[in-house]
């Protein structure tokens, strides 16, 4: 699944390409599972709506939508990419994917498109006059203060690595960027959440924030179906350190890393630098 580095390169890269531009027609598939929002009322709200700015909240996908010739937000289009999803901007002749289930085509000629060969992803219109504009329910690990991250995990009994995939604590990390995290933080995966220092939180939120915006540079990670809008794949899963990187050498001790399963999800780390 897409996490917050992934989520973010593609969020960019749409806001890029098709910021102030004007949806002329939306065209949804029938298959009902990407839709969280009727299609025919997603239709309908899309059309004719200016897109203001497309941004990540959490692991979504926001597009602000406003009326033609307004930067007043009225309405929300908002794409959760699943386990596959892809959200790009080409052009009507280019080769239409199997499994798109959504075509929105933009008064300059461009068209977003979302892909989702597994239909775990999900679409939703928002016209805010009826109801809340769309937040993410944990807390943005990007910009999230010390006193508040280690708040999060007081008193907790799971282990640090189940804490970080709670979504109701920390939106937008997942498995690669927990692993990842907690590998430069120095902590291993199964110490309990509640347990941890102030220090060793501290270590984590500043790892965490540095993984997190060094794989936004390098436009996320490509480790199966994830590409960017362009349709392109990211590189930094050229660097990771431990996730997938199971009985290869640490990148800083030599020590071979292990897999274990914390919260039945698969967890790489280095038993002597976390240890």
């Amino acid at each position: 699944m897409p996490e917050l580095p992934e989520v973010e390169t593609i969020a960019r890269g749409v806001d890029a390409r098709v910021r102030g531009d004007r949806i002329a027609e939306a065209w949804f598939s029938s298959h009902k599972q990407p839709f969280k929002t009727a299609a025919l009322t997603q239709a309908r709200g899309l059309a004719g709506r200016t897109i203001v700015s497309v941004h990540r909240t959490g692991k979504h996908i926001v597009c602000e939508l406003g009326e033609a010739g307004t930067n007043e937000t009225t309405a929300q289009w908002i794409v959760h990419l699943g386990m596959t999803g892809r959200l790009l901007v080409t052009t009507p002749d280019g080769p239409v994917a199997a499994h798109t289930h959504a075509r929105v085509s933009l008064a300059s000629g461009r068209e977003i498109r979302f892909v989702d060969a597994r239909r775990f992803g999900r679409l939703e219109f928002r016209e805010l006059k009826k109801m809340e504009g769309f937040s993410a329910a944990g807390s943005e690990p990007m910009t999230i203060g010390t006193a508040e991250f280690a708040e999060l995990f007081r008193g907790r009994k799971l282990a640090i690595k189940a804490a970080l995939l709670n979504q109701q604590l920390l939106s937008g990390v997942g498995n690669i960027y927990a692993d990842e995290g907690l590998f430069q933080a120095s902590i291993m995966p199964r110490r309990r959440a509640g347990k941890l220092t102030r220090e060793e939180l501290e270590r984590l939120r500043l790892a965490l924030r540095t993984v997190l915006t060094h794989a936004i540079q390098l436009g996320g990670s490509s480790v199966s179906d994830y590409v960017d809008a362009d349709g392109v794949k990211g590189f930094f899963q050229l660097e990771h350190c431990v996730y997938q990187r199971t009985g290869l050498p640490c990148r800083r001790c030599g020590t071979r890393i292990k897999r274990i399963l914390v919260a039945g999800r698969g967890t790489h780390y280095c038993p002597k630098c976390q240890g």
